[in-house]
């Protein structure tokens, strides 16, 4: 088995797709639609593999779950060669962060919010972390 895509609950999905390909750098993959039903999926540039389903709140549970799926953590997180580099590259295209990036043992990492406030976290692995996998 293996992932393939996760559903991000979303009040607009046309703004749900401008924050995430303009901002977080994500690419459009599918832009169906099944009668009212839009079947949204961005992915992240170098996880083909894995969408992103942009998914409209229709209900009252969906509407309460949206900017809160993950409880006050990260829903997921993104994995770069340069997290200082794409702090500032997102910052600079009005991404919001909850602080600067820190290294810590497992890496150099910040969490940022996207336009709900769901909390994403950016990580950059420490250069010999994969010698000890």
């Amino acid at each position: 088995m293996k992932l393939t895509v996760l559903t991000l609950f979303v009040n607009d999905q046309d703004q749900a797709l401008r924050f995430y390909v303009d901002r977080l750098g994500f690419t459009m993959t599918e832009d169906k639609r099944l009668g009212d039903y839009r079947w949204l999926l961005v992915a992240a540039s170098r996880s083909e593999d894995v969408a992103l389903n942009l998914e409209l709140a229709r209900t009252p549970e969906q509407q309460a779950l949206v900017g809160k799926q993950g409880g006050g953590k990260p829903v997921f997180a993104l994995a770069t060669d340069d997290c200082r580099r794409d702090f500032q590259a997102m910052k600079a295209r009005g991404v919001t962060f909850d602080s600067e990036p820190r290294t810590m043992p497992y890496g150099t990492g910040v969490t940022l919010n996207d336009l709900y406030g769901n909390k994403i976290f950016l990580n950059e692995e420490p250069v010999d972390a994969g010698l000890a996998r």
